[in-house]
């Protein structure tokens, strides 16, 4: 990161610190932001947490996770932080518009700002940048930034368990998108006695029986499969939404299932919002699915793992998903 010695000349005296990420946020997301606001707080700094939406619930179980601040339900909270706030850290999101109204808010404010991100493309939306594609997750390069800082003398259990929370679902379990450097962060991070077995059955195992019925009717009445492309498809439409009650967090991993079947190289759901259609995209190999993402559908994300969307109605967009994979799949 360069100019670090600065910013650890900033954050030498307390501050108050604005913690950012997207919506939707994931497990990378959640760890990450927690991780950072736990060790600010131990070194003597206030910080909060802005989401622009509501988290899964299975990530509960993360210290503090009541004191997040969500935008869409605390908008006059959420603008007296930005309003009061000394540095801002921007965390696992390569562009404002991923904050949504929140990126409209602090894009003019003259403070100090921090971006830690492993996701391609980023803009330059901060004095002081960490940003490495290579890298796991977010949460690796937390770890690595906090070494930076003051060699993680703040580190402990929860700030340990928050940053495995973001490896385990940024990587699925250590089966991708890792390094030797991943494994020598989660190595390290085990040395805090982290019970590794507690945390993979909260993100794992946590689910409910709607959640189960939810993923039993996509594979059985949803599911389509194009052998040609080794494609596999999953559409949601807004009767599913309504019968079975889905909210936020409830079709969480649902993609990955796809991608089970040996003979799938692309996985996609695609659901059927009120205003909007969205694709959640999972690849395996050299498919990217993070270029398919960014230049249909107006999204971005990892080459094995990226999302988008579309205004339209979702058989036009389930038409044109799959009338662009001869582009992207070679047969």
């Amino acid at each position: 990161m360069e100019g670090i010695e600065n910013l650890i000349k900033e954050l030498a005296y307390p501050r108050d610190i604005a913690i950012f990420s997207h919506r939707n946020p994931d497990g990378d997301a959640l760890g990450s932001t927690m991780a950072l606001k736990l060790y600010f707080e131990k070194m003597g700094h206030t910080a909060q947490i802005i989401f622009p939406s509501e988290f899964p619930s299975i990530y509960s179980f993360l210290p503090k996770t009541d004191d997040v601040v969500i935008f869409d339900f605390e908008k006059e909270r959420s603008i007296d932080i930005i309003e009061h706030a000394e540095m801002m850290f921007f965390l696992d999101f390569s562009s404002l518009d991923r904050i949504d109204k929140i990126g409209e808010l602090i894009i003019d404010k003259k403070v100090t700002k921090v971006h830690i991100d492993h996701h391609i493309d980023p803009e330059p939306i901060a004095n002081y940048v960490l940003s490495d594609t290579t890298s796991s997750s977010t949460s690796e390069l937390v770890f690595e930034f906090l070494s930076m800082i003051d060699g993680n003398k703040e580190m402990d259990i929860d700030i340990a368990k928050c940053l495995m929370t973001g490896l385990i679902t940024d990587t699925g379990s250590f089966r991708y998108s890792t390094t030797s450097k991943t494994f020598e962060v989660a190595s390290k991070l085990m040395k805090y006695d982290l019970d590794l077995n507690f945390i993979q059955n909260k993100i794992h195992n946590s689910l409910s029986e709607k959640q189960i019925r939810i993923l039993g009717h996509a594979l059985n009445k949803r599911l389509e499969i194009i052998p040609e492309f080794y494609t596999g498809i999953i559409t949601l439409t807004r009767k599913d939404y309504q019968d079975f009650d889905i909210q936020r967090g409830d079709t969480e991993g649902l993609v990955n299932y796809i991608l089970m079947m040996n003979n799938i190289k692309l996985a996609a759901l695609i659901t059927e919002q009120p205003t909007i259609v969205k694709l959640s995209l999972r690849s395996k190999g050299d498919i990217s699915v993070q270029k398919l993402a960014r230049d249909n559908f107006k999204g971005g994300g990892h080459k094995n793992a990226a999302g988008g969307h579309a205004y339209a109605k979702l058989e036009s967009v389930v038409n044109k998903f799959k009338s662009i994979l001869p582009f992207y799949i070679r047969t």
